[in-house]
């Protein structure tokens, strides 16, 4: 079959840009690639391999192939999403969104480090792990599977539909290959959005006090989250907590003092602050903001609530992880992850202290435009993932 630095090249250039034209094409080439390779086995191994389709939204599934084991012993999994963020501009003409253009060792295209590269790796070691059950003409010790997710990009609800549909839960060793800077990935800020509302009263902006300034408020709402924020308490690992305000709308004219303005916050929350506490932040904010403005009154809505990860030192996915960097000659750090990952959500969700990162390329490099992943990122990966199933499955 493929190496992990060819199906990369294929992969970066199906477009699965979300929003744009989504993942059924890209889940289709994969499920081809799968199918393919079993049609090569022998017909009763061929048969123990399980290849399921899961709508999790209209028109895009996430896609499963399993690999049984003879054993109960907790099951392997890497999960790796389908979707890139937008195709976007400010593209080099002689490096194309959906080029999968090579040069100097790295191959350029939208989704290359995030995370078609990753997911070109994970593949790589399902296909090896199908090369050794063929060889050995007997199925693992402990099972194996590999998920394919959509709406990563999004609102994860292609993980939360898996982790509905029992895909995967509490039990498993997961990993995901999102882009790590060659480090095993381990904890995660808590994401918690807010939409807040300030709501005012109209008037000729001759005479403001006939009024009330909702955009005024929120400006005092927001400095008072910021001063708050300022205040926490930062995490030995995961740092401070951090708050961003991402989009603001609110006003008419220039010559009308504005009735409404809305803004939506992102809030990377790490231990011991949590929803409840950043709930009080805001609420707080919104009596300050009323008492400087009078007239006007804030209300928010949740829209986004995910909890903060630990490392568990403990974990024995982490022990192996890090044996098979070491037998690989490529010995990782323990770090973190500074955005919000498929295992994330199943370690929120499911309690699972065995979720972790480790992928090719660089985070730095991802959602921009001239986006690439390094081939000898790619190859150290496809190795120990590789190594990682050879040692724990069988």
């Amino acid at each position: 079959m493929y190496s992990a630095w060819e199906l990369a090249q294929q992969l970066v250039g199906i477009d699965s840009s979300d929003p744009g034209a989504y993942e059924g094409e890209i889940e289709q080439a994969i499920k081809q690639l799968v199918e393919h390779r079993l049609a090569q086995m022998p017909p009763e191994l061929a048969a123990c391999v399980d290849i399921e389709e899961l709508e999790a939204l209209p028109g895009r599934c996430d896609l499963m192939v399993t690999v049984p084991g003879t054993t109960d012993e907790e099951r392997l999994v890497y999960i790796c999403h389908m979707d890139t963020v937008t195709l976007g501009e400010g593209w080099s003409d002689d490096t194309p969104p959906l080029g999968a253009v090579v040069r100097d060792g790295r191959l350029y295209g939208r989704g290359a480090c995030d995370m078609k590269g990753g997911l070109a790796c994970a593949l790589s070691a399902l296909f090896s792990l199908l090369d050794e059950v063929e060889r050995k003409q007997a199925l693992p010790r402990r099972g194996f599977s590999l998920i394919c997710s959509v709406d990563e990009e999004d609102l994860m609800r292609g993980v939360e539909a898996a982790i509905e549909a029992g895909w995967v839960g509490s039990g498993e060793w997961v990993l995901d290959t999102e882009p790590t800077d060659g480090q095993i990935q381990v904890a995660h800020k808590g994401r918690t959005w807010f939409e807040l509302t300030m709501e005012g009263m109209t008037a000729h902006a001759s005479q403001p006090w006939q009024g009330a300034d909702a955009i005024a408020a929120m400006a005092e709402a927001l400095c008072s989250i910021r001063r708050a924020f300022a205040d926490l308490p930062a995490h030995g690992e995961l740092g401070p907590s951090t708050v961003t305000f991402g989009m603001i709308s609110g006003g008419y004219q220039p010559y009308v003092v504005p009735d409404r303005c809305q803004v939506s916050i992102d809030m990377r929350l790490v231990p011991p602050t949590d929803t409840a506490a950043a709930r009080r932040i805001v609420e707080e904010a919104c009596a300050a903001a009323e008492g400087a403005v009078p007239g006007t009154h804030g209300t928010y809505v949740i829209t986004g609530d995910r909890p903060a990860v630990e490392r568990d030192p403990d974990s024995p996915l982490l022990a192996a992880l890090l044996a098979s960097t070491e037998a690989c000659g490529a010995p990782a750090e323990v770090g973190f992850f500074t955005g919000y990952t498929d295992t994330a959500v199943i370690a929120g969700r499911c309690a699972n202290r065995n979720c972790m990162s480790y992928g090719p390329g660089s985070l730095a490099r991802a959602h921009k435009p001239d986006e690439f992943v390094p081939r000898a990122d790619i190859e150290r990966v496809e190795r120990v993932l590789t190594e990682l199933t050879r040692r724990e499955l069988w």
